[in-house]
C-alpha cells in the first residue's frame, strides 16, 4: 500500500531563492502549454500530448527569453506538463471542468520534485532533492534512511502559512496487527453531532468541534479581523492595499489555517478510534454533500463538518486494518425507519429531534435511531 506523509522543511536563504523560482517558473510553464493548447483547439488542431508538451522544453529554454528556465529542475518542468496533460484527460472524461490559467497571487504555493534512487532520499536530519541539495526537515513520523531503501512516489513543496512542506507518497507493507472482528457499526453524520455512532447497540457520540470553545473563540477572532480590515480599505479612485491592511490580512490567513487543522485533526481521531474496535462491518450513509450544500441555512455548517474527509479517511483506513466498510443507497431512510418494529414514518421533518414511532410507541434520538438502522443494514 502507498502511504502518504508529509514532513516541515527548514530551508536556508539561497535555497528558499531557488525554490521560489520553481514554484514560479512551474506556473509560467502550465501557463504557457495551456496557452498554446487553446489556440491548437480554437484553430481546429489536436491537443498535444504530454510527451509532445515535454519535446517543446528543450527549444524554449535554448531562446534568449526563456533562458531563465534552465536555473530549475527539468524534471519539474516535465511533471508539470504531465499534470496538465491529465488535466485534459480528465476534462474529456467529464471529471473536471477545463483547466485553468494560474494567477500568481490566487494559485498554490507548490512545485513537483524529481523522484529517483540518487535525486531524493532521506538521512537522519537532511532530504535530498535534486537542485537544492540537502535540505534540513523534522517530522515525528517513521522514514526509511537511505538511498534505495524505499519507493516514494509524488513528492511535491509547497508553501503553507508561511512553512515549508514537503508531501510524498511511500510505498509499505501493511504493518497491521490481524485481530479478531467482532461486531458491527453503524454511523450516522450530522451537524448537531459529527456522528451518532451504534456500536452492537450501544450509543456513542462524537461531539461537532465547531462548537468548542476553542474554535467558537477563533471564530470571534475571524470575525473581528475581517471587520477591522474591511474599514481600513481606501479606495482613492485605484484600489489600493496599505500595509495595514496585508498585515491583517496575513492574521487572517493563520486563523483559516489553524482552523482548518484542527477540524483535520478531529477527524482522524475520530476516524482511528472507530476502525481501532475492528468491526466486522462499518456501514454508513452515501450523503449527496452537494445536495446538501444547497441549503442555504445550513451550508456553513455542513462545509464545516468536512463530510466528505471523514469518508476518504474511513475509507483508507478500514482498507488498512481489514475491515469492511459498506454504503446505504443514498435514499435509504434510516432516519425515517423505526429501529424497533420497522414501520417508516413519512412526515418526518428535519426540526424533530426525537423519533416517536406511531406503531409501537418508541421513543428514541432521531440520530441514534438512524444510526441504528444502519448497523443492521445488510447490503
Amino acid at each position: 500500500m502507498i502511504r502518504s506523509l508529509k514532513v516541515r522543511l527548514y530551508l536556508t536563504e539561497e535555497q528558499e531563492i531557488l525554490t521560489k523560482k520553481h514554484i514560479g517558473y512551474s506556473r509560467f510553464i502550465w501557463n504557457y502549454m495551456l496557452a498554446k493548447q487553446i489556440r491548437r483547439r480554437e484553430n481546429g488542431e489536436r491537443h498535444l500530448s504530454r510527451f509532445d508538451m515535454i519535446k517543446l522544453l528543450t527549444p524554449l529554454k535554448k531562446q534568449e527569453e526563456y533562458k531563465f528556465l534552465n536555473e530549475v529542475s527539468n524534471a519539474t518542468l516535465q511533471i508539470i506538463c504531465s499534470d496538465l496533460n491529465q488535466a485534459y484527460q480528465n476534462f474529456f472524461k467529464k471529471v473536471t471542468k477545463f483547466p485553468k490559467f494560474k494567477s500568481k497571487h490566487k494559485s498554490k504555493s507548490a512545485f513537483p520534485v524529481r523522484v529517483g534512487s540518487e535525486k531524493f532520499y532521506f538521512t537522519k536530519d537532511y532530504v535530498q532533492i535534486e537542485k537544492l541539495g540537502y535540505v534540513k526537515y523534522k517530522t515525528s513520523k517513521p522514514i526509511p534512511l537511505g538511498k534505495g531503501v524505499a519507493k516514494f512516489t509524488n513528492p511535491r513543496m509547497s508553501l503553507e502559512n508561511g512553512k515549508w512542506i514537503l508531501s510524498f507518497g511511500m510505498e509499505c507493507e501493511n504493518q497491521t496487527v490481524h485481530t479478531e472482528h467482532k461486531g458491527r457499526i453503524g454511523i450516522d453524520l450530522g451537524i448537531k453531532e459529527l456522528a451518532v455512532v451504534s456500536v452492537d447497540g450501544e450509543q456513542m457520540n462524537f461531539h461537532n468541534i465547531n462548537k468548542s470553545k476553542r474554535v467558537r473563540t477563533l471564530k470571534h477572532k475571524l470575525k473581528h479581523l475581517q471587520r477591522k480590515v474591511s474599514r481600513k480599505y481606501r479606495t482613492n479612485g485605484n484600489y489600493e492595499k496599505t500595509k495595514a491592511i496585508l498585515k491583517t490580512e496575513v492574521q487572517i490567513k493563520e486563523i483559516y489555517y489553524h482552523l482548518a487543522n484542527i477540524r483535520l485533526n478531529y477527524i482522524h481521531q475520530t476516524t482511528h478510534k472507530l476502525t481501532e474496535l475492528y468491526p466486522e462491518v462499518i456501514t454508513m450513509e452515501d450523503l449527496n454533500v452537494s445536495g446538501m450544500m444547497k441549503n442555504r441555512h445550513l451550508a456553513r455548517a455542513i462545509a464545516e463538518q468536512n463530510f466528505y474527509e471523514f469518508r476518504r479517511q474511513i475509507e483508507y483506513k478500514c482498507e488498512a486494518k481489514g475491515v469492511k466498510l459498506q454504503f446505504t443507497d443514498k435514499f435509504y431512510p434510516s432516519s425515517k425507519t423505526c429501529s424497533c418494529c420497522g414501520h417508516i414514518k413519512k412526515d418526518l421533518k428535519l426540526k424533530d429531534r426525537t423519533y416517536i414511532c406511531s406503531e409501537c410507541g418508541l421513543k428514541i434520538d432521531r440520530d441514534f435511531n438512524a444510526a441504528l438502522n444502519l448497523e443492521r443494514y445488510v447490503g
